[in-house]
């Protein structure tokens, strides 16, 4: 990963995926290259094509925030995009790398996810290991490979594009949020051993981290289909896990009374049937 010009890779990007139409403009003859042009975005901002001609290419670094607002408005980004974009813009002092210990979930943590017998719960890491993991989080993602990493498990496994039912949105979703996750600190070594090895081996992984799509999302709703007990809809909330920086507990629940808390249930019950 190249991060000496982070911001003017977003900038490329989301360019690339702005359509005329989506700002008002009128086709204007057949395009090279996909969404706007360099000059229409500076003539939409308010700055010269010369000017966003050098943030693009990391010759400008320090855009206003007058400027930073109006590619905000020109590119439509979202909350969780225009966040990233002035991060990018205005980084932090880099972080310095020392020797990390791995990472461990507190003992009581994993008692009390270990204790919910029909409510799947997993913890993870930063970029997006799994550290824990309860019986029913065991029986929801059983016969999947790569449970290690919930990215490598979407990514590397083929069995994923059946296991999640809307596949292309969930692996979307996992690389928005591991670019809100990384920020500009893309010289973590973890996050670089992830993203090459995805990289080299997926396909769908490259051509998504190159949208440079970002989202911070800790509350949706996903469909899964399991071997076993079939569909199933169930909402995930995600809450950071105070005083273990970068650790998230994730709990799955499906709507009372619906079909997929029947699924759910039963599923617990076939869970508590084959565990030792």
């Amino acid at each position: 990963m190249d991060s000496d010009n982070l911001l003017g890779e977003f900038l490329r990007a989301r360019r690339e995926l702005t359509t005329p139409e989506q700002v008002g403009l009128l086709p204007a003859g057949s395009r090279r290259t996909p969404g706007l042009r360099r000059e229409e975005v500076a003539m939409l901002a308010g700055v010269s094509t010369d000017y966003y001609i050098r943030l693009e290419q990391g010759r400008e670094r320090h855009p206003s925030e007058r400027v930073l607002g109006a590619l905000m408005q020109v590119l439509n980004l979202s909350t969780d995009a225009a966040a990233h974009m002035h991060q990018l813009a205005h980084p932090g002092p880099r972080q310095s790398r020392t020797a990390e210990r791995p990472a461990r979930v507190k003992p009581a943590l994993v008692r009390l996810i270990r204790s919910w017998p029909y409510t799947p719960a997993i913890v993870t890491s930063r970029w997006m290991d799994v550290l824990a993991s309860n019986q029913m989080a065991d029986a929801l993602y059983d016969g999947l490979k790569h449970r290690d990493n919930l990215l490598r498990l979407i990514f590397l496994n083929p069995d994923s594009r059946r296991f999640y039912r809307d596949w292309e949105e969930s692996a979307r979703t996992k690389v928005a949020q591991l670019r809100a996750i990384a920020g500009a600190d893309l010289d973590d070594p973890h996050l670089t051993e992830l993203v090459g090895e995805l990289s080299l081996k997926s396909t769908d992984f490259r051509r998504m981290w190159a949208r440079h799509e970002v989202s911070s999302e800790n509350v949706a709703t996903k469909r899964f289909r399991h071997h076993d007990v079939g569909d199933l809809t169930l909402t995930y909330e995600v809450f950071n896990i105070n005083g273990s920086p970068g650790q998230k507990l994730i709990v799955f629940q499906a709507e009372p009374g619906s079909p997929s808390a029947h699924a759910l249930d039963l599923l617990g019950s076939l869970a508590a049937l084959t565990s030792p």
